[in-house]
């Protein structure tokens, strides 16, 4: 056997195999791994040339995969006015102040990342945003993006009033007398939105460089990007993906999801082809389509079973949207599984996660198991009818663990008006794995932290990194080896990289160190550690 370029030792090695789940040493021959085992025998593969890292007991794991995140939109976010890390509404006007100031040769105000729980009812208004910026346009998406924030000279170009109607998809807040308030609800973001200037193509590498860059400081080697398409007034960042694929600037693995218009029916499928085909580069390409059946549970667009409460705890005759009509549904991912297209589904609420499984069955039922490894994101309401339903069907349960925790915005904006048991059913981790779901991890970065590690601690704790507050359904917690096994393996099931997420001879040496073992540290400090380097096919991207 050739000598190795590489050799790792005297660590404590997490395999995220089944069959041999620990060792302490492995050796890295090009882009692959070419042994895993113990020091002596690994460190028989080292020539003069090779590189030996004496991990010193620290920890090797597979890169983390992240498998629902909008990398592009948060790395341009982080180039614009960004709002993120604070819940002070002087501190927000304070930063767009300052942002405004500093560029005026920008004729709109454009960014995000606030938090609902810094206004009452999750409802900033536009005169707050007039006060600093009165002469040019703003468009702030909150920290979830499932809605904006606008001033009035925003809803003037847009010609937005008080006769403008509410689209299908979304809504219009509005004062007393009907007059728009500055929050726009899902999509009548893109009643604004529409008007707002598009981020030139250069622009976008750039937010995905600046978003790769961090990405891979969090150990995270490949993801899904959730959202190939305009929406929202988001632009598309398709372009950006295969410029820099191809300037060979891309060195993490993409996997992009196309969005699926839902003003649109089937005949965008045939379209959805010719992208998969036209977007396919080095470490890029586009194979899965993206379904939004429904919006959020803090703005009452999540679709449920049960009709959401209002401030008295009565019961209203909201119970959120479905998106995309049931039956239509099924019958669009019945079409797109026999093309071969993985579906990924954002279904928050428990009707919206019903919906999706139900095209998932009725795909199945029509063409047979095709492997197209289909997936549901967010699932923060999942009926107890519906959680064995995922091992039967095949459908992987894609976890966003940060959100599992008590906090103002689940706790003040969501929980007081889930109505009929909803609430107890919320982020129902614990269930699914005991019910022998798939499971799979990712951040919806920019709407939450980026880092896997924060979402471990959340998801093995059910209480947020800092603690001070209870654990939220504690009966929900996961152990720590599944939720890494999420994380790594998991994603990469879901994002069709089969020679990674298991550390194994001939799979690519996709790898992270971290500061300690995660099996040693005390749950509570899972938070605390941190990424020393993260390796994409052999080579370092991030870490001295």
């Amino acid at each position: 056997m050739p000598f190795a370029d590489v050799v790792f030792v005297a660590g404590s090695v997490h395999t995220m195999d089944p069959g041999h789940p620990r060792a302490s040493a492995l050796a890295v021959t090009g882009e692959r791994i070419t042994a895993v085992g113990g020091d002596d025998e690994v460190r028989a593969l080292a020539g003069p040339d090779t590189v030996v890292v004496d991990l010193a007991g620290r920890a090797l794991l597979p890169g983390f995969q992240d498998a629902h995140v909008h990398a592009v939109f948060g790395g341009l976010e982080l180039g614009t006015c960004d709002l993120t890390g604070t819940t002070d509404p002087d501190e927000y006007l304070r930063r767009i102040a300052a942002y405004a100031a500093a560029h005026p040769e920008r004729p709109w105000i454009t960014g995000g990342g606030w938090s609902m729980e810094s206004f009452p009812g999750g409802m900033p208004d536009r005169r707050t945003l007039d006060a600093v910026v009165p002469d040019r346009p703003v468009l702030l998406s909150n920290r979830d993006h499932h809605g904006a924030w606008v001033n009035t000279r925003a809803l003037e170009l847009a010609g937005v009033t008080a006769s403008t109607p509410d689209p299908v998809d979304g809504r219009i807040e509005r004062e007393p007398d009907g007059t728009p308030s500055g929050m726009l609800q899902e999509g009548a973001a893109q009643l604004v939105g529409r008007f707002a200037p598009e981020p030139t193509e250069e622009e976008l590498v750039q937010g995905l460089l600046r978003a790769q860059a961090l990405l891979h400081s969090y150990g995270i080697t490949a993801w899904q990007d959730a959202l190939l398409g305009v929406y929202g007034g988001h632009p598309d960042v398709s372009a950006a993906y295969m410029s820099a694929a191809e300037r060979g600037l891309l060195t993490a693995r993409v996997n992009g999801s196309l969005w699926w218009d839902r003003d649109a029916g089937a005949e965008q499928i045939p379209g959805l082809v010719a992208r998969r085909e036209a977007l396919r580069h080095g470490r890029f390409r586009a194979g899965t389509v993206k379904i939004m059946q429904d919006g959020i549970a803090e703005n009452g667009t999540g679709a449920m079973t049960a009709p959401y409460k209002d401030a008295c705890g009565c019961a209203t005759s909201n119970t959120g949207i479905s998106f995309v009509a049931p039956d239509e549904l099924r019958g669009y991912v019945i079409q797109l599984d026999a093309l071969d297209f993985q579906v990924h589904f954002h279904a928050l609420g428990d009707r919206a996660v019903r919906e999706a499984l139900d095209a998932v069955e009725a795909a199945w039922s029509a063409n047979g198991p095709r492997g197209n490894r289909h997936h549901l994101a967010h699932l923060q309401v999942v009926h107890p009818a519906d959680v064995p339903r995922f091992a039967r069907l095949g459908a992987t349960a894609n976890l966003q663990p940060l959100w599992a925790a008590h906090e103002p915005q689940l706790d003040e904006l969501t929980t007081p008006f889930l109505g009929d048991g909803l609430a107890d059913r919320q982020y129902p981790f614990g269930d699914l794995h005991r019910a022998g779901a798939r499971l799979a991890a990712g951040s919806d970065w920019p709407v939450s932290s980026a880092n896997p590690l924060e979402g471990i601690h959340v998801a093995v704790n059910r209480v947020l990194p800092g603690g001070g507050r209870p654990a939220f359904l504690p009966e929900q917690r996961l152990a720590l080896e599944t939720v890494l096994a999420a994380y790594t393996s998991g994603s990469a099931y879901v994002n069709g990289l089969d020679d990674t997420g298991v550390l194994r001879p001939g799979h690519l040496a996709d790898l992270i160190v971290l500061d300690q073992d995660p099996a040693s540290t005390d749950p509570s400090e899972l938070a605390s550690l941190r990424v020393e380097a993260t390796y994409v096919g052999g080579e370092r991207v991030f870490g001295d």
